[in-house]
């Protein structure tokens, strides 16, 4: 072995340097660093001695390619304001450990064009896998073309059945919100929610029904009163449901936005909330929800979970197992100020 190391000041030793220094080729050094059987213990001593010379520290990442991975995971959304992308992006890092996985974010911003160009410039980086990120909870296409690694898709489920897909339980959220109310001795129980054409508004809607049905009662109306996702159509939808239904003891609401604005209207047509009025909302979206007056009750996705889950499995399906196609996990109620038992 040569004891004068020759490498550039302006550059990290790299493996075959550590290689050329201790006179063994690329492939020995690598088995030598990370403690394969198959290197005689000399070789071994030179090579880690090389290594100490050249100040040589293999990093994680550096450990994965050296096993014929790049450590590196694409996460694609088109969710662009981050609003479930990055809950789901911490739990998918807490499931890779801290320093052991990188991840590259890209915002495709709703548009087929653009996820097909960030796939390509992801699979280009040679990532081990990919996570996909919905922005609804509608089935949406799985990604075009041939992906030659693993896909977990997380909140939007894929299209195809065979995909890997994981999912919120909406269904179980609008039975969980509707009985919290009834637990809150509730009875009059309206629902104001988005728009019928997103899966997420029907889910919450049909859980909501049965839960009233198991307790002998139905909808205030007879059905929700269907809108849009934002506060606008809440402060709307309280007057409207206030004028028809002056009986209304609860309102669950299928989004925190919308239950902001049922907020403010009942606030202004002086309804008590939440002894003469419970309102519970759905998200749990923390800007909302605990700057509210009063603060809301909702009901939380765990999409922090959600991403640990989808993280495990993108492992396991990178590792060669075959994790199950498509799980779905409930959601639960995150009590404030916006509900109490009636008085």
């Amino acid at each position: 072995m040569s004891t004068e190391p020759e490498v550039p000041a302006n550059r990290a030793p790299t493996l075959t340097d550590v290689a050329k220094l201790a006179g063994v080729s690329v492939a020995t050094a690598s088995k030598a660093i990370n403690g394969r059987d198959e290197v005689k213990a000399a070789t071994r001593a030179r090579v880690l001695k090389a290594a100490e010379l050249l100040s040589f520290a293999p990093n994680a990442l550096a450990r994965a390619l050296l096993g014929g991975r790049t450590g590196t995971v694409g996460l694609l959304t088109s969710d662009l304001e981050g609003r479930f992308s990055i809950p789901i992006l911490m739990g998918a890092e807490d499931a890779f450990g801290a320093g052991e996985v990188s991840v590259f974010l890209c915002d495709a911003r709703g548009d087929a064009i653009r996820e097909a160009y960030h796939v390509r410039a992801l699979l280009s980086r040679r990532v081990d896998g990919l996570i996909v990120v919905g922005s609804s909870t509608d089935p949406r296409p799985p990604l075009a073309g041939t992906i030659p690694v693993p896909v977990v898709y997380v909140y939007a489920p894929s299209a195809d059945p065979g995909d890997i897909s994981i999912t919120v339980d909406n269904v179980g959220g609008g039975r969980l919100a509707v009985d919290h109310l009834l637990a809150c001795g509730r009875r009059e129980i309206a629902h104001v929610t988005g728009e019928p054409g997103f899966a997420a508004a029907r889910d919450r809607a049909e859980g909501a029904a049965a839960a009233l049905a198991d307790a002998g009662l139905s909808m205030l109306g007879g059905k929700p009163y269907y809108g849009s996702w934002d506060e606008t159509w809440g402060r709307a939808a309280a007057h409207i449901v206030v004028e028809q239904h002056p009986e209304v003891d609860a309102i669950f609401c299928g989004s925190d936005q919308i239950a902001r604005g049922v907020l403010e209207t009942l606030r202004d047509l002086g309804r008590d909330v939440p002894h003469a009025i419970s309102v519970i909302g759905f998200d749990n979206w923390d800007a909302i929800a605990a700057h509210s007056r009063p603060r809301l009750t909702s009901i939380d996705m765990n999409l922090e979970r959600l991403g640990a889950v989808a993280g495990r499995r993108l492992f396991e399906a990178i590792a060669g197992a075959e994790p199950p196609s498509s799980e779905q996990y409930p959601g639960r109620v995150v009590m404030r100020d916006s509900t109490a038992p009636a008085g």
